[in-house]
Parts: structure tokens; C-alpha cells; sequence
């Protein structure tokens, strides 16, 4: 047993020698039942420095308008409706060639065919004569009444002073069938206002780098990562006009885009000296 024992005991020392070692080891996370040892985790990369956010917009007059517009007819069959609304489309593609608007401007958005159902009471059923039996009612049912088709296309009117008197062109041709959907402004070229934005965004969050290491007394280093988000164009629709437009002697309608803003957003990392 003895003899035994003096084998084993050096493994025992050579196992404590290392647990020992494993403890002490930089970095290494406490074990279950050791003793608590501080350790630090080295910062990521991308938490280092100093985060800040720029903003910078500009506004631009749009020169295109977008019209939303179309037709819409019911009838008691697929057949008339398709009918009716394929004539006063016809007149309504007709009136926006007459005020000069070009093929690839007119772009087909939804067309669409659906029934239109209408909940019936039904008809009860007579008592027969002479007996005491209540008269039976049946359940209502759900009945097709007609067919309604909806034909709505996408019109970018790039004279926006026509805009109105187009309008007035397109309820005159369709009647009664016209449906003016919406209205939207955009701008064929918006490079330059991009640049202006993205110029006064970068500015902006050098700015606030420069008020931040001044106040907390360091030094602003040198840009390690930037980004940009935002940008786009928006369009601002408008929904003033009626579900039905129709033909008037009064002033062409009146249109005012108005301004638009373009907002760009940067985010920079600086180091820190």
C-alpha cells in the first residue's frame, strides 16, 4: 500500500501544479469552487473610438408630377363592365396625348375584375291551407349582382404647370367612370441636392466630434469608419381630389408642389488621442 501510494503522489503534485497554473492564467474565467479572480475582456474593434451621428438635408422644388388616375365600371356582367371601362380608358389615353404625353410616361398599375355581392332575404315559404304549421323563412344568402372592372395607371407629367389642366382632360374624356387616385412631386435629377446634403451631414458630425473631445479633453484623431444612410427622394402625395371627377367650365384645377426636402444621415468613428 505504501509503495503505492509513493507512485501516485507525484501525479497528485503534477495535478495541482497545473490547476494552479490554469488559475492564474490572464483573461481565464473563474472555475466552480476556485477562488474569484478579476479578468478583462479586451474591447472589440468596434467599440472603440468615438461614435458620432450627422444629419443634413437640403430642399428642392420638384419638377415632375405623378399622377395616380384611372377607371371604374360596374355592370351586371364581366362582359359590359370590361366594355365600359375599355371605352372610357381609350378616351382617357386619347386626352393625355393631346396634352402631349409621351408612351413611356404611362405605365399600367392595377387592373382588376371582381364581383359584387349582395346579401338577399329569401323568399318564404307559403303555408299550406288549412293547416297550423309555422310558415318557414329561409336563411339569407349571399347573391353576385354585377361585375365591377378597375383599370388604374401611373402618369409622370413632367411640366408640372400642365398638371391641372391635364386633370381636367382626363375627367372630361372618362366621365363619370374617372377616378383620380392620388398625386405625388418628385425631381428628375437629385444628384446635386444629395451631394448638398451629404456635404452638410458630414459637417455636421465633425462638428459634434470636436464639441465631445473638447469638453472631455482629449485629442480628435483620425476617421476609422464612416457611413451614410437616407438620400432618397420622397414623394408627398395628396389626396384632395373626389372618388369621381367630371368636366367643368370653371378654372383649370390647381396644382402647387411646393418643396420638398432631402435628408442624408451619416455615422463616423474617430480615434481618440
Amino acid at each position: 500500500m505504501k509503495k503505492y501510494l509513493y507512485i501516485l503522489s507525484p501525479l497528485l503534485v503534477l495535478a495541482l501544479f497545473f490547476s494552479a497554473c490554469v488559475s492564474s492564467t490572464p483573461g481565464a474565467a473563474p472555475t466552480s469552487g476556485a477562488p474569484a479572480t478579476a479578468y478583462i475582456m479586451p474591447p472589440s474593434s468596434q467599440q472603440t473610438g468615438l461614435w458620432v451621428n450627422g444629419e443634413g438635408k437640403a430642399t428642392y422644388v420638384p419638377d415632375i408630377a405623378v399622377l395616380s388616375l384611372g377607371i371604374e365600371a360596374q355592370e351586371k356582367t364581366v362582359a359590359q363592365a370590361q366594355n365600359s371601362a375599355r371605352d372610357a380608358m381609350s378616351k382617357v389615353l386619347a386626352a393625355l396625348k393631346t396634352r402631349n404625353v409621351a408612351d413611356k410616361d404611362i405605365r399600367t398599375q392595377t387592373f382588376n375584375i371582381q364581383p359584387i355581392k349582395q346579401w338577399l332575404e329569401a323568399i318564404p315559404v307559403p303555408t299550406p291551407r288549412g293547416t297550423t304549421e309555422p310558415q318557414y323563412k329561409p336563411p339569407p344568402k349571399e347573391v353576385i349582382v354585377g361585375y365591377r372592372v378597375s383599370n388604374t395607371v401611373t402618369v409622370k407629367i413632367r411640366k408640372i404647370d400642365d398638371a391641372g389642366s391635364i386633370i381636367d382632360a382626363v375627367a372630361a374624356g372618362g366621365g363619370d367612370l374617372t377616378r383620380i387616385n392620388s398625386i405625388g412631386f418628385t425631381i428628375e435629377d437629385a444628384a446635386p441636392f444629395r451631394a448638398q446634403a451629404r456635404e452638410m451631414a458630414v459637417k455636421d458630425a465633425l462638428n459634434k466630434a470636436k464639441q465631445i473631445t473638447t469638453a472631455a479633453g482629449v485629442t480628435l484623431g483620425k476617421v476609422t469608419y464612416i457611413t451614410e444612410s437616407g438620400g432618397f427622394v420622397p414623394k408627398a402625395d395628396v389626396r384632395s381630389f373626389g372618388v369621381a371627377m367630371a368636366a367643368s367650365e370653371a378654372a383649370p384645377t390647381s396644382i402647387s408642389p411646393g418643396e420638398l426636402e432631402l435628408s442624408v444621415s451619416v455615422q463616423m468613428v474617430f480615434d481618440m488621442k
